[in-house]
């Protein structure tokens, strides 16, 4: 089988999966896995390798990327504290533990190679976080938390895991320099990340781009951040985040609108399909893997993996409980007017950090053998351990994830929902001022603005609706004859449409751009009677 039929295969598979787990109200990565499981065993089916450059410098810039603009700026900053000690304390306090755990109960298994595998699996996975967190009644505080760790914590885990590989290969270790390099690759990741960010932006402001030269440097940037960082020495992870944190505060000075609604389709499509093969190739590497381990220490490695398992999720849970304790007691001498995280919140954060493709990538970047000539000492039981680690923490944690919530008793909160009525009832409410002012006198005729008022007033009365009542859907009243009007008028557009391509008498390229303006005019419509 050719790799670009397997490639179709992969992404049809991916496509059907998603849709059912979509149905079945699970986080499709749990699917893809097994899929991928799935297909590894089937006969004639060539291996699959996922090389760890290809994660790093093909699928991660982009993830990160759209991961991190999602992420808002504002509840980033306001949960700086936890998301600092999860993403440096809980990753060293897990790599410590994890590491004796692993040299206590794998046989073989020295400090060396002990840190490097508690340094693969220490931190927690953005990809994995992003999606399994996607469309769960929980809090914005908690998806900021859990998403804004995973998005840096892989620098500290990462550093760790070069210092564990070059203290086996070399034979030395100095924790100060670690430490110092730690604070160096990480600065020089975020600076690059600001440049790159900053530079791209000038570009987008300066210069007159259509929308697809925009959407093309969009995708380009990560890219740039990325290997710029780390042919710097900085951590390239940091530095697509920091862009992307960048881009998106001001977004709204460099993209036209027809900029933003192409970038928003392509990044969605772009970021489900990576999302998808990433899972599925997860899956896919099981028979390599596990043939690379001796048939007498495979069985015995999976009840280690589901020990070391239990040992990274205790590590969490050992770590989010007293340091949230202390977060509420510094929160009490500084006077902090935010609310504080419940303990059933901290439960649900502990059990919420997944590993992923990153874990994977890294293990599998593991130098093959010594600089002597000698193998790299259990590199191949690193590997499985790790596969069996991550698959554990996508299947498990996967799918427990929303039973969890409702044992919890969590509920999403609407503070999301009320700060964006407050926020349409602010704008609507100034928007009438201004064309009732002599300002907007100068701009049109008195009947146009008049009628433009109208439309707005009844808007103004639908917010007011649902603020008032709440959860209530709005009485079909609400709705303007206008509106109604244009409904018909659109479909009846459509039809025309429909029959001038049927008679073959307009050009495809004509109406392919009036159906994209019907688009368009509906969506606005469909807005418009949501509000």
């Amino acid at each position: 089988m050719h790799e670009i039929e397997l490639l179709v295969i992969l992404l049809a598979v991916t496509t059907a999966l998603a849709e059912v787990a979509n149905r079945l109200r699970i986080p499709y990565p749990v699917l893809l896995v097994l899929a991928g499981l799935a297909l590894s065993l089937l006969p004639g089916l060539p291996p699959v390798s996922l090389a760890p450059e290809l994660v790093f410098f093909v699928f991660l810039p982009p993830l990160l990327y759209s991961s991190a603009w999602q992420l808002s700026w504002s509840a980033f900053k306001s949960e700086i504290r936890p998301i600092g000690l999860l993403a440096i304390g809980c990753v060293l306090f897990s790599l410590v533990l994890v590491a004796a755990v692993a040299h206590y109960i794998l046989p073989g298994f020295g400090w060396g190679p002990s840190f490097v595998l508690a340094a693969i699996i220490a931190p927690t996975d953005a990809v994995s976080a992003a999606v399994a967190t996607k469309g769960l009644p929980i809090s914005r505080r908690i998806i900021a938390i859990l998403e804004g760790e995973s998005l840096v914590n892989d620098a500290t885990g990462l550093i760790a895991y070069r210092y564990a590989v070059a203290a086996i290969i070399t034979g030395q270790f100095a924790l100060g320099v670690a430490a110092g390099q730690l604070v160096l690759v990480a600065a020089t990741g975020v600076g690059v990340g600001l440049a790159v960010g900053g530079i791209f932006y000038l570009v987008h402001r300066l210069s007159r781009t259509s929308v697809t030269v925009d959407t093309s440097l969009g995708l380009l940037t990560p890219y740039a951040a990325y290997l710029l960082a780390e042919t710097a020495g900085g951590s390239g992870v940091l530095a697509v985040v920091a862009a992307a944190l960048l881009m998106s505060q001001f977004s709204a000075r460099i993209f036209t609108h027809e900029g933003r609604l192409q970038s928003a389709a392509v990044w969605d499509t772009l970021s489900f399909l990576l999302n998808g093969l990433v899972f599925i190739l997860i899956g896919l590497q099981l028979p390599a893997i596990v043939a690379g381990v001796a048939p007498d220490l495979r069985w015995p490695l999976l009840g280690y993996g589901v020990l070391i398992s239990l040992a990274v999720l205790g590590a969490r849970m050992l770590w989010v409980y007293p340091t949230s304790s202390l977060l509420r007691k510094l929160a009490a001498v500084g006077h902090s007017r935010q609310q504080q995280l419940s303990a059933r919140e901290v439960t649900l954060i502990g059990w919420g950090g997944m590993r992923g493709v990153l874990s994977l990538a890294a293990a599998l970047a593991i130098p093959l053998a010594m600089p002597t000539g000698a193998g790299f000492p259990q590199r191949n039981p690193i590997l499985l351990l790790t596969f069996i680690v991550i698959l554990i923490s996508i299947l498990v944690q996967g799918l427990t994830l929303r039973p969890l919530i409702g044992w919890l008793g969590i509920e999403a909160d609407d503070q999301a929902e009320h700060e964006e009525l407050e926020l349409r009832l602010r704008l609507t409410s100034q928007t009438i001022d201004y064309l009732a002012s002599p300002a907007a006198a100068d701009q049109a005729p008195a009947e146009i603005l008049t009628r433009m008022q109208h439309r707005y007033s009844k808007r103004l009365e639908r917010l007011r609706y649902r603020e008032n009542s709440p959860g209530e859907a709005l009485p079909e009243l609400a709705l303007t004859p206008f509106q109604k009007l244009q409904e018909v008028i659109i479909h009846y557009e459509r039809g025309v449409l429909d029959q001038l391509r049927r008679e073959q008498s307009t050009s495809e390229e004509v109406l392919r751009k009036l159906e994209n303006e019907l688009d368009l005019e509906e969506g606005r419509l469909a807005l418009d009677k949501a509000q």
